[in-house]
């Protein structure tokens, strides 16, 4: 190949700069991946904060201790993920203000009870034994501020029902 003489020389720098470019873009891409594959189980963000609610029913009450959810992405993980989690434990959506609110069970691996309240702590809807790894809509009935996914079962377990109160304390959200 003959180099013409009306046009620049390629720079020799120039190759080896595109190709460096190209090699840490393709680690940032692995590496960013990487942590999108990780089990949400073993990522814990700064913004889930643990506390504990107590849950009133005829029968009595009821302490969980819970995890607190308040942004977006950590709201659209969720227990996403999860084999298992202890029958008094459970995830609390704090949502900041009351609206119509719907969940789905996608990558969800255990069944739940999703506990629909209003801001005053009262129970509005629960919708009970969820299907594992559904995309189904899971919708509130009335607008609501927080939801309390716990394991399937509890709702009848410890006799709740709509109109009960859950005293959401242990959080700054909830004062």
């Amino acid at each position: 190949m003959t180099h013409l003489p009306d046009q620049p020389a390629a720079k020799p720098w120039f190759g080896r700069a595109v190709v460096v470019a190209f090699v840490a873009a393709l680690v940032v891409f692995a590496v960013a991946a990487w942590q999108l594959a990780q089990p949400a189980a073993q990522v814990v963000a700064d913004e889930i904060a643990p506390a504990t609610v107590t849950v009133h029913t005829d029968s009595g009450a009821y302490v969980f201790t819970t995890e607190w959810v308040f942004t977006p992405a950590d709201q659209a993980r969720g227990l996403m993920f999860r084999e298992e989690m202890a029958e008094d434990h459970g995830m609390v959506f704090d949502f900041g203000r009351e609206s119509h609110r719907s969940f789905w069970m996608q990558n969800t691996l255990i069944s739940l009870d999703i506990i629909f309240i209003h801001e005053s702590g009262e129970v509005a809807h629960i919708a009970e034994y969820t299907t594992p790894l559904s995309e189904a809509p899971i919708p509130s009935t009335v607008p609501v501020r927080y939801v309390f996914e716990v394991v399937a079962g509890t709702a009848d377990r410890i006799g709740l029902k709509p109109g009960d109160r859950i005293d959401l304390h242990g959080t700054a959200a909830a004062d």
